[in-house]
């Protein structure tokens, strides 16, 4: 098969189209024909030495988990050519940035019929980011105040949506183009970050959801109510993020995901109901994944990018 493989960690030139063994599920694992896989700012993290990357020894490895295709080997649950997705074995380094993958049965959904393939790719490891920082690490509820910053991107746009069907007052923060969508998607109220100081201009929160880190972790913390939390998503903003917060004695968290099958059964179950627009920017195709990481980095996309196989 092909693959998008990494022989050693560096910049998007790194990703090389190359020729692979197909991989051979082990029990209880489904080889999945890959049709379409989700672009992570994590894939470009791990490409580049960071995050899972250090884990992974000298060996090449494939970036990638968010999959979404049809299963072309029987195992416990799935037929041959049931379409799923799910997040492909996170955070191994086998990823799903090639034709074929090999994922636990466990971590696989059957896609509806009504979720196109490339929204499919889109959803798993974003939506379940979004959905565990809320619910699982924020304890969200009903009538809270929220704050997104970066509300326009991968996993801003889909925990905007997951928030407001929770019952939040939800603001998010993005650029003045993406302001209306913000709307459309469920905020109460939204703050060009670009043409307004954010921490001037609102009234404190329940919780901050910070989807960039730095400058915006510290303007952020005034706004973190009595008995609220901040919670940083960046991995490489986050220790620098909760010392800082601790300093100023505002309770904070990281957020890190991990594979969650009814986790996903939520965020299905969202969409069927009309609650969650799954937003892709761009796709490119397989073999051009240096490209969309070089789209993917430069920041100021709305939603998801996509590689089509």
């Amino acid at each position: 098969m092909h693959a998008i493989v990494v022989e050693s960690p560096g910049g998007p030139e790194a990703l090389r189209w190359t020729e692979v063994p197909t991989p051979q599920p082990a029990p209880g694992e489904a080889l999945v024909r890959v049709e379409a896989a989700g672009v992570n700012p994590i894939d470009w993290k791990t490409r580049s030495g960071l995050g899972p990357a250090k884990s992974f020894g000298d060996r090449p490895f494939t970036v990638g988990w968010d999959v979404a295709g049809t299963v072309a080997s029987e195992v416990q649950g799935f037929a041959v050519g049931d379409p799923v997705l799910g997040m492909a074995r996170f955070p191994s380094p086998d990823g799903a940035y090639a034709e074929f993958v090999s994922v636990p049965a466990a971590q696989l959904r059957r896609r509806p019929a009504d979720l196109p393939v490339v929204e499919a790719a889109a959803l798993p490891l974003a939506g379940m980011t979004a959905w565990q920082s809320l619910v699982s690490v924020g304890h969200l509820q009903r009538g809270q105040r929220v704050l997104v910053h970066a509300a326009g991107g991968g996993v801003g746009h889909l925990a905007v949506q997951i928030a407001k069907a929770l019952g939040a007052h939800v603001i998010g923060t993005a650029s003045g183009p993406k302001l209306e969508l913000l709307r459309e998607l469920g905020c109460d109220e939204v703050v060009d970050y670009r043409t307004e100081a954010f921490e001037e201009v609102l009234e404190p929160v329940d919780l901050v959801y910070d989807l960039v880190g730095g400058e915006t972790a510290l303007r952020s913390f005034d706004l973190v109510a009595p008995g609220g939390l901040y919670i940083c998503l960046p991995t490489v903003a986050v220790d620098a993020a909760v010392r800082a917060a601790g300093e100023r004695g505002v309770r904070a968290s990281g957020a890190y995901v991990r594979a969650d099958g009814p986790g996903l059964d939520e965020l299905l179950a969202l969409r069927a109901e009309g609650r969650l627009r799954i937003v892709v920017d761009r796709t490119f195709p397989l073999a051009e994944a240096a490209d969309a990481h070089r789209y993917g980095e430069r920041g100021g996309t709305t939603g998801k990018i996509v590689l089509v196989v």
